[in-house]
């Protein structure tokens, strides 16, 4: 039986989409959400933090959201952690890219906050049945 998703890792450099973001998880969906607003930061918590699903931004200054994912993945138990991107890049080759990624699915920007906890558990409930999905 699958594991119900709770600890999710969240990277996302602008501050009101973050606040956004953090109430819809937080406060509607009971999520327990780490947010940090750089890869450095998300990669140094993620062994003490242990999260289930990355949420991740995909332009960011520095690192971007696919490089924080492949530095986190090199972490010992971290291999197969699952992500979600979100990302105002809506184009189909890009999207492409993160899926190839392994990435369980693709979130648009903008979103919509009252139902992004139900998507997030969509993708969630999805992933290896092979219906990851933008």
């Amino acid at each position: 039986m699958m594991r119900p998703l709770k600890k999710i890792l969240y990277l996302e450099d602008d501050d009101v989409i973050a606040e956004l973001v953090m109430i819809s998880l937080i406060e509607i969906s009971g999520y327990d959400v780490k947010h940090f607003n750089n890869g450095t930061a998300a990669i140094k918590s993620a062994t003490r933090f242990k999260p289930q699903l990355c949420l991740f931004d995909v332009m960011l200054p520095k690192m971007d959201g696919p490089s924080t994912l492949n530095n986190i993945r090199l972490i010992p138990g971290f291999s197969n952690v699952p992500v979600i991107f979100m990302t105002a890049k809506a184009q189909v080759h890009q999207q492409k890219t993160y899926m190839d990624m392994g990435a369980l699915g693709v979130i648009l920007k903008p979103f919509d906050p009252i139902s992004l906890g139900e998507q997030i558990h969509a993708l969630w409930q999805d992933r290896g049945r092979g219906e990851a999905r933008v």
